[in-house]
């Protein structure tokens, strides 16, 4: 698994939870289909009129969301841009190709009424539910830093072995220091709560 597959799995998905915020701080997520996927960037297409275009207008900032029917998860963390003006009609014309159901919803010259947003920099996390253990990675396409989620076994721990037998996926190795294995965390918590040392932190 990689960044590049993770994009063609949401080519494959088709329709895409896309979640901004408003300008209150509320989540706003709705759905999405008129996309157009490259090996380095991802376009969307949405009407001026739409409250989703506003947030994105104002700061840009997205997260998209997406579940295969394998059970495999793939959230992509970004800032979208609107691509420069003299590449608008292009990309419209890509988009429209691919999604001739746009047409019946923006016919003839209506489709003036949207601009296309790009997608350069992302965080991806893969988090795959169909297998045991789950297996989990993070992945970053162009120049976005690296996400860093869950728990981690800190050299307070005394060995005892709780946080073992209380994980859910049998993700904690034994040793003179405990180790959890990130690629098949659940990030649950339990060996957090558990753990009579406290020897346990939430990596931020």
């Amino acid at each position: 698994m990689d960044a590049t597959t993770c994009v063609k799995k949401l080519g494959y998905v088709g329709i895409l939870s896309f979640a901004t915020v408003d300008e209150y701080g509320h989540p706003q997520v709705r759905s999405i289909s008129a996309v157009h996927y490259e090996p380095d960037a991802i376009y969307f297409y949405t009407a001026r009129g739409k409250n989703f275009c506003r947030q994105l207008l104002r700061d840009g900032h997205v997260q998209i969301h997406a579940l295969t029917k394998y059970k495999e998860m793939i959230r992509l963390s970004a800032v979208a841009q609107p691509v420069p003006n003299d590449e608008q009609e292009y990309w419209k014309d890509v988009i429209f190709r691919e999604q001739p159901y746009l047409v019946n919803v923006y016919p003839d010259d209506t489709r003036s009424i949207g601009i296309i947003f790009v997608i350069r920099n992302a965080q991806i996390e893969y988090f795959n539910l169909g297998v045991r253990p789950i297996d989990r990675a993070y992945f970053t396409m162009g120049d976005a830093e690296p996400e860093h989620k869950g728990f981690e076994i800190t050299e307070e721990c005394i060995a005892c072995g709780t946080c073992q037998s209380v994980c859910p996926q049998g993700c904690i190795e034994e040793g003179d220091r405990y180790h959890i294995q990130p690629e098949h965390c659940l990030h649950c918590g339990n060996c957090y709560e558990n753990c009579p040392s406290e020897a346990i932190v939430r990596i931020d």
